[in-house]
């Protein structure tokens, strides 16, 4: 895993983006050749050429990953794979053709566009289907032992499995706990044999998974596999690359306190607050004719206020007012009963559920962020009655309180709205890895993201 902007990225899926980057540009800059009279080099520098190429390329390139081209669950299918090229790569001749509508100097020719646009399809069908075979062989992947076999080792297990992008293949798993199994997974012996079947095996790495390590870790063979060559690895640092969450369960409050993260310096909250001033501030001047016209909708649409303003928990545990638009019909929680929305929700006006799937119903939020109630990115804020029963419930919830409240965050772009006390217990994992990784380059890879994810209308409900 390489980390790239407080978040962790496979190796693998930084290798493929690159490389199809290149091909890409190697497609395009064929087609340019192939159909130019003139020297190659004279089209590229006094002809934008270049400038052309790279247009094609990033606009190819985006339309990719938001078909989610590079996701691990797309990534596993060559079927759904090769799908939803062709739909990019379309997506992409429709943009072009907008772009060269607006910007006719961009424009490569109809003929060279052609060509070049099938050179590509090409040159990524191949390297589709050559990462598809690189990725399902296990000759290509690492060589893993676990340590261990609680509730760590299982997850672990499962997330590894699940994502072979991530390159490593598990061979077994170490224990001597006769209660504790890993399904589909052979037990390679007792805490005492680990050197020998690690050697013996030939593996690359042994990660150490076990719940509880008082007087059991086997530091000596751990250390003797370490000089040898063999990567040593903290099963909860190992699961935190892999899923970007911290496993609430399983980490012990030590590691909370040593590992890095989890400090933020004044200069980083400073820079994040004028961050903060400066999206909301430009938001809410371009989006104001938007809000506007989403302000009569809802007035023509239902009867009650345009805006809806809620007490929310915020900082510190501190309440405020959080402003939206009106999705719900007026007073249908009169009673006070909070309920979370859910998908298809009876209670949304017919405005309503149309902006809360794009998401346009946040954009009041804006004002929050001026005032400094909430940053652009954080942990989203709840109703009180909804945090006190989170607090009681899940351990270290309270930890979501100690940064600002934000209208995006990761856990947003990873799990959507929450409904039960598993997605609240689902989100706090993302929501501390947010606060320990917490960075400008995170929260930038956060609006990215998100704003994928509003424009697809995914996530909303």
């Amino acid at each position: 895993m390489i980390r790239l902007l407080n978040a962790y990225f496979p190796r693998r899926i930084l290798t493929l983006i690159l490389s199809e980057s290149f091909l890409t540009m190697l497609a395009l800059t064929a087609a340019v050749s192939a159909s130019s009279r003139s020297d190659l080099e004279l089209v590229l520098t006094y002809e934008q050429g270049f400038l052309k190429i790279v247009v094609v390329s990033a606009v190819c390139l985006l339309c990719m990953y938001y078909y989610d081209l590079y996701d691990s669950s797309i990534l596993q299918s060559l079927v759904e794979v090769t799908t939803r090229l062709i739909q990019g790569l379309g997506t992409a001749c429709l943009v072009m053709g907008l772009l060269y509508y607006v910007y006719p100097t961009l424009q490569l020719g109809p003929r060279t566009f052609l060509v070049g646009i099938s050179l590509v399809g090409a040159c990524l069908m191949g390297s589709r289907r050559l990462f598809f075979t690189v990725n399902r062989s296990a000759r290509f992947a690492e060589r893993a032992i676990l340590l261990g076999s609680g509730d760590l080792a299982h997850s672990l297990a499962e997330e590894i499995k699940r994502r072979p992008e991530v390159g490593i293949r598990l061979v077994g798993y170490i224990s001597d706990s006769p209660d504790e199994h890993l399904d589909d997974m052979r037990c390679l012996g007792g805490v005492a044999d680990l050197a020998e079947k690690t050697r013996g095996l030939r593996a690359n790495r042994v990660i150490v998974a076990m719940t509880d390590r008082r007087g059991r870790l086997p530091v000596e063979q751990l250390l003797q596999l370490k000089t040898g060559g063999v990567l040593v690895q903290d099963g909860v640092e190992v699961f935190e690359r892999i899923t970007g969450k911290v496993p609430l369960y399983s980490i012990r409050l030590s590691w909370l306190v040593f590992s890095p993260g989890f400090c933020v310096s004044k200069l980083m909250l400073a820079k994040k607050r004028l961050f903060s001033i400066i999206v909301s501030a430009f938001g809410l001047v371009v989006a104001a004719p938007v809000m506007a016209l989403i302000a009569l909708a809802i007035r023509l649409d239902s009867e009650g206020p345009v805006i809806f303003r809620q007490r929310r928990v915020g900082e510190g545990g501190r309440l405020f007012t959080l402003y939206k638009f009106r999705t719900m019909r007026h007073q249908v929680e009169a009673d006070g009963n909070f309920r979370p929305a859910k998908k298809n929700d009876e209670r949304f006006t017919r405005v309503g559920g149309w902006l809360r799937r794009m998401r346009l119903d946040e954009l009041p939020q804006l004002y929050n962020i001026l005032k400094g109630d909430m940053d652009f990115v954080g942990p989203r804020p709840f109703v009180p009655n909804q945090e006190e029963e989170c607090v009681r419930e899940i351990p270290l919830y309270a930890q979501r309180w100690s940064v600002k409240p934000g209208a995006t965050g990761w856990a947003q772009i990873h799990r959507g709205y929450c409904a039960t006390l598993e997605d609240n217990i689902e989100k706090l994992a993302y929501d501390l890895y947010y606060i320990k990784n917490m960075s400008l380059g995170l929260d930038l890879l956060i609006i990215f993201q998100t704003i994928k994810i509003s424009l697809l209308g995914r996530g909303g409900c």
